[in-house]
Parts: structure tokens; sequence; C-alpha cells
């Protein structure tokens, strides 16, 4: 069974969940924007990691995305992504957060004729980062976004040659633009994936739905996980309250792995 199941929850909308998570109990993942970077008031953020350790709970970061891109071909992009890849692995230590999700920034239609000077920048980008990720004592996972194929990002975590640094696989985002199997998918990136987003969809937005409530196959999904990433952390990505307690139901037949 997956080692930590986690919630979606936005830093900015703490107040209004705070009560609710510690309450229930549940593991957050705390969504960092750029906004909240930018104005982080840091002692907060080490009083509710105090909460956190108190009621025996743990969490997971969502990094800032909006304009970022680790493996631009514009250092000035580049030097701005750092700043805030800084900030939230600074975050991450103070808050000891077991994984730290970015996005990688690839898209094969923005940055398929410059593949591979994109893949090198990522690599050196990340690689550069080793130290503090290290310092944090967490891991780095770079979730599929756009990918329709698995290549580009095994390209620059097996580049990176880190165990700190992995994978986050979204089955929303894989069912909304992949062109290869879930077999296929895992075949490549299967034994570096350190979390999984799930929420559901039926493969022409990104609804994030429920798990169950779209046209995903969890059993499947859920079996290859247990079989390539037994020890990865899954975090379900609803994005109000009530599709998270339906997917909190929906979740349970799914968290131990059928013999």
């Amino acid at each position: 069974m997956p080692s930590l199941l986690c919630a979606h929850l936005p830093w900015l909308r703490l107040a209004e969940h705070r009560s609710f998570v510690l309450t229930e109990r549940i593991n957050p993942e705390l969504f960092l924007p750029a906004e909240a970077l930018e104005s982080m008031d840091w002692e907060l953020l080490t009083s509710f990691s105090h909460e956190l350790a108190g009621a025996g709970l743990s969490c997971t970061i969502h990094g800032p995305f909006m304009d970022l891109n680790p493996g631009s071909v514009d250092p000035a992009i580049r030097e701005s992504s750092g700043m805030r890849v800084d900030q939230t692995l600074r975050a991450a230590g103070l808050l000891k957060a077991r994984v730290v999700v970015f996005h990688p920034g690839y898209s094969r239609l923005s940055h398929g004729s410059v593949q591979d000077v994109w893949v090198e920048n990522s690599i050196a980008f990340w690689r550069e980062r080793l130290p503090a990720i290290r310092a944090a004592e967490c891991c780095v996972a770079l979730e599929n976004i756009f990918e329709d194929e698995p290549s580009t990002l095994r390209r620059v975590i097996e580049g990176i040659g880190d165990p700190l640094v992995g994978h986050c696989f979204d089955v929303g985002h894989f069912n909304m633009f992949a062109r290869v199997s879930l077999e296929e998918w895992f075949a490549e990136l299967g034994r570096h994936i350190l979390e999984s987003h799930l929420h559901d969809n039926f493969g022409q937005s990104d609804d994030h739905l429920p798990v169950g409530d779209g046209a995903i196959d969890f059993t499947r999904v859920s079996g290859l996980l247990h079989r390539f990433a037994p020890q990865a952390v899954w975090t379900l990505e609803a994005h109000s309250r009530q599709r998270l307690e339906r997917s909190l139901k929906a979740i349970q037949q799914y968290l131990r792995e059928e013999l």
C-alpha cells in the first residue's frame, strides 16, 4: 500500500481548511503558488509544521508552476524558475515535507525542436539543486503535464542520476494527453515514481473529479502503482471538500494490493 495518503490543500486557503485537516487527520499536499511564496509568513509555516507533527501527520508540497520552466532555452526564465524552486525547498525543509512536486515545463509543441537542449538544461538545473534537496531532507518528483509519452521525463530523471529526484505520475493528465498505454508508461518510469496524483476525468478536460466519477480505470492504475512503486505517496487532487470526501471513500478499495 502507499507509504502516505495525502490531499491537495492550497496554502492560501489554509485558514479555511486548517481545522478540518487536523481534526480529520488528513496529510496535506500544500500547494505553494508564486503568490504564496512572494508573501510567505515563514513563522506561520513553521507553526503549521509543528501542528502537523503534533497531530502525527506528514505533508508533501506542490511547488509553483505558472510561467516557470527549469529547462527553458532562456537563461532569465531558468533563473526566475530557480528562485521559486529554492523558496519552495526552503519551505520543504521547515515543513519536513516528504516529497516536493514540480512541473517539468516541457511541451512538445513548444520545445519539440529544441528537446535535447531542454533536457540538458533541465538536468543541469536539478543537479545544481541536489544539495538543497538533500538539506531539506525531501525528494523532488517531476509531474507529467502535457507529455504524450514518457521519454523526455525519463531522460531528465535518469540524466540527473540521483534517487532524490523522481517522477510524480498524474493519472488525470495521462488520461488527457498520453498516446501510449499505462503499461508502456510504467515500463519506462514506474521504477522512478515517488508520488502519484489521483483524480478523474473523461479525457477531454482536467476536471479533477472524485476517484471513480470519470473514465479512468483505477483498478488498473492502482495495480501498476502497487507493482512498480509500492512505497509511493498517493495524493488525492480534489478541488473541493465535497469531492475530497468522495475520493477518500472511493480510494479505500485500492489502497491494498490484490493478491
